[in-house]
């Protein structure tokens, strides 16, 4: 794959990528509110809607300012789509234990929200990768090639590092979108317990 720098992002959807800043938190938490809190996997951990509406932001708030602070977390200069990303290195994620820490005050006493920590710790690969947790791209402006064209941004990063990429796919359209950008199933699914989605951990080669 080709690099893909800031310039040929905003050519090809017409905004750059900058690296999230403090003043822009705000904003980019509710922009993964808003496309996550009617995912699968979000309405199973927070199956009744007002709850989910209480505790969904701050569980991707708390990915976000992990992200921030330990990892990457950008978005296109618009601010219509976001990426969050972690580095894991000899087997662990940076700054996990923060992030296992901050997750514990999300929700407490909800046992879904644990049992997917546990099911993901599982079968998360310990080769030295770029773990993508989450893009999001504002509903109404999603299939318009804005998140694919941010994805390639960070996957040529990859690529020039020489490091493969990881992530769970929490959605057949999700799975789909991310292996037409070189992403293959890894292993089995992941059932989530208690009538839970399946998840799809995916890998890719640099270059792929």
């Amino acid at each position: 794959m080709s690099g893909v720098e800031p310039d040929a992002v905003r050519a090809r959807t017409g905004t750059g990528v900058r690296a999230v800043d403090e003043a822009g938190l705000g904003a980019a938490r509710a922009l993964l509110h808003a496309v996550f809190r009617t995912d699968p996997v979000s309405r199973w951990i927070f199956p009744e809607e007002g709850h989910r509406e209480e505790r969904h932001p701050g569980l991707f708030g708390t990915f976000l300012a992990c992200a921030h602070a330990y990892g990457t977390a950008e978005m296109t200069d618009d601010g219509e789509a976001l990426a969050l990303w972690f580095d894991v290195r000899d087997g662990a994620l940076r700054g996990g234990e923060e992030l296992a820490a901050a997750l514990d005050h999300v929700d407490p006493g909800n046992t879904r929200l644990s049992a997917l920590g546990e099911a993901t710790d599982e079968g998360h690969p310990h080769e030295d990768h770029a773990y993508l947790q989450a893009i999001a791209v504002t509903p109404g402006r999603q299939r318009l090639g804005i998140g694919g064209a941010l994805l390639r941004h960070r996957l040529a990063v990859c690529d020039r590092q020489g490091l493969p990429a990881y992530l769970e796919a929490s959605s057949p359209r999700s799975r789909a979108l991310y292996e037409r950008h070189g992403f293959a199933v890894r292993g089995s699914g992941i059932q989530l317990p208690q009538g839970g989605p399946v998840m799809w951990p995916m890998w890719r080669e640099p270059g792929g």
